[in-house]
């Protein structure tokens, strides 16, 4: 896993972001909140360690994409427990035809990933801005990873968010794989990229 400081302020709450795949922080940019905030991703390899989450009082986690299942493997293996878990457009089954991506859609994004191919993925997603740099050979390393981990444990979400205009992992396909969380689901006019600037971190935990 891949790790940098988006924040850090000093102060005694911290938010860990599991990102999503080949994006980077760029969907995070325009948020805003005293909290330092510690970004993580490329899912290649999950067992990198992170620095002393222990020294925070309060360790609130925001899952993005194929970081929600990615730390779901991440939470297990760790034994780590937040004290708030949120999901945000994706599911802890992400190489699923019916609660996730289909392998082989995966595999495929994967095979015939380019700049180009890239470009038009981000633009599908709803990312605002030119897409961000990517190293093609470590994008499709992880894209593959993701596939061979397959699902991840089973994990209860204070909160659920359900683009309804997702055009990466489809809505229904994420609505099916938390029918049994419902009480924690809000559905969000958006797409898959839902975060805009100026909204508050504490908007999303909440």
């Amino acid at each position: 896993m891949n790790q940098r400081w988006l924040s850090r302020n000093g102060t005694n709450d911290l938010i860990l972001i599991f990102g999503g795949w080949a994006l980077g922080a760029a969907p995070f940019a325009g948020l805003i909140g005293g909290a330092d905030v510690l970004f993580v991703d490329d899912y290649a390899q999950l067992d990198d360690p992170l620095p002393d989450l222990e020294q925070y009082d309060q360790v609130d986690l925001i899952a993005f994409s194929f970081g929600v299942a990615s730390a779901g493997h991440w939470l297990a293996q760790t034994g780590f427990r937040p004290n708030r878990m949120v999901a945000v457009s994706g599911t802890l089954r992400p190489a699923d035809p019916e609660h996730g991506i289909a392998p082989d859609m995966i595999r495929a994004t994967a095979d015939n990933l380019t700049e180009s191919s890239f470009a038009k993925f981000c633009r599908r997603a709803g990312l605002d801005g030119p897409a961000p740099e990517i190293d093609i050979a470590a994008a499709q390393a992880e894209l593959l990873a993701v596939i061979d981990r397959g699902d991840a444990p089973h994990a209860a979400f204070d909160r659920i968010w359900i683009p309804e205009r997702d055009r990466v992992i489809p809505t229904l396909a994420q609505e099916a794989a938390w029918a049994d969380q419902l009480d924690a689901v809000r559905r969000i006019a958006a797409p898959h990229v839902p975060f805009r600037g100026g909204q508050s971190w504490q908007e999303w935990l909440s």
